[in-house]
């Protein structure tokens, strides 16, 4: 008898990984995440280089309309209002870039702090919920931040400088040329373009460059700050302003007549918290324990399995959760 419990301890000790059921040699769990781990970095850094390549296209392109403008006195202002044009082209493609880049860095970081960095303090293991995110994240990729603030944040770090100079360059050039500008009612009248009067045109690009400072200090607030601006702008959280949503919620209803054994195995295997309800089957009149736990999208297929195995006449249902808040999911809000 003592052979065979030091034999199970040996082959319990060569599986030190265990994690929902599923038994890992450990360098083969490693090997696995380190692989996972450069498969991202890698993504991110193509990302990055992307993003990098079109704030160079824009540089670029300011560069040489900043040269031609201001070549020649009878060269045409409005090709700085084109370039000003291309530029916010170019910043809505980047911005797209950028939300790519934010998840795989999301993806790098996750794993950086809630797996390499466990092995590094006690109790050197990684937190409950980390691969829930990651695990998330791989099998439903989501936008952890919407268009709308990848465009104030690509403003906020580098368009607004390029617009500003574009915009200061292009009100040198109607003050200048041909001939210096008398006053404002003249460098109005040059900035018209076409048949379009000059005031609609500046009241164009002023409306425009508003926005875009605006829309770049809105994203440098707190993020509580813009989370509440998004509510009041939009209800319900409807709106290019409004959050992407996060890890998906679900609660559990489990109808069992051995809530005692099932609940031992969700927080066992699932380590989540299990509340347990007395409940009495009105056809059979008989006593059934009911257990609520709310679990993550990606957790409720081994919940399942867990009461299958443990009591396969049981009852469950899976519901959507609005918000779960507490240990392992949201942290509580800090009152207002």
């Amino acid at each position: 008898m003592t052979e065979q419990t030091e034999s199970r301890n040996c082959e319990e000790a060569a599986h030190t990984w265990t994690f929902r059921g599923y038994r890992l040699d450990p360098a083969h769990f490693t090997t696995a995440m380190v692989h996972l781990y450069r498969g991202e970095v890698n993504r991110a850094n193509t990302w990055r280089t992307r993003l990098d390549a079109t704030t160079s296209w824009a540089v670029i392109t300011v560069g040489a309309a900043l040269t031609f403008v201001f070549g020649a006195p009878q060269n045409p202002h409005f090709v700085l209002l084109l370039v000003f044009m291309l530029v916010l082209t170019f910043l809505a493609i980047e911005s797209r870039r950028y939300r790519y880049y934010a998840l795989w860095s999301y993806r790098v970081r996750l794993m950086e702090t809630d797996f390499f960095a466990a092995m590094l303090v006690p109790p050197f293991r990684p937190s409950s919920d980390w691969a829930d995110h990651l695990a998330e994240s791989l099998l439903r990729p989501t936008f952890l931040i919407t268009w709308w603030e990848a465009v104030g944040r690509r403003c906020r770090r580098n368009y607004i400088w390029l617009v500003t100079l574009l915009l200061i360059s292009w009100g040198v050039k109607l003050a200048l040329y041909p001939v210096p500008a008398p006053d404002g009612v003249t460098m109005v009248e040059r900035a018209a373009v076409g048949p379009v009067p000059g005031v609609w045109v500046m009241a164009a690009v002023g409306l425009t460059y508003g926005a875009l400072v605006m829309l770049a200090l809105a994203v440098s607030l707190p993020r509580a700050w813009w989370e509440a601006m998004s509510g009041l702008l939009w209800r319900r959280g409807i709106g290019p302003l409004a959050p992407e949503p996060g890890l998906q919620e679900r609660l559990a209803t489990i109808i069992t007549a051995r809530g005692r054994q099932v609940a031992t195995q969700l927080l066992t295997e699932l380590e989540r918290g299990v509340t347990a309800l007395e409940g009495t089957g009105m056809y059979t009149s008989e006593a059934r324990d009911v257990l609520l736990c709310a679990v993550t999208e990606v957790q409720v297929s081994h919940l399942q399995e867990i009461v299958r195995r443990t009591d396969p006449d049981a009852f469950v249902i899976v519901s959507p959760a609005e918000e779960v808040r507490g240990k392992g999911f949201r942290p509580f809000e800090a009152p207002s």
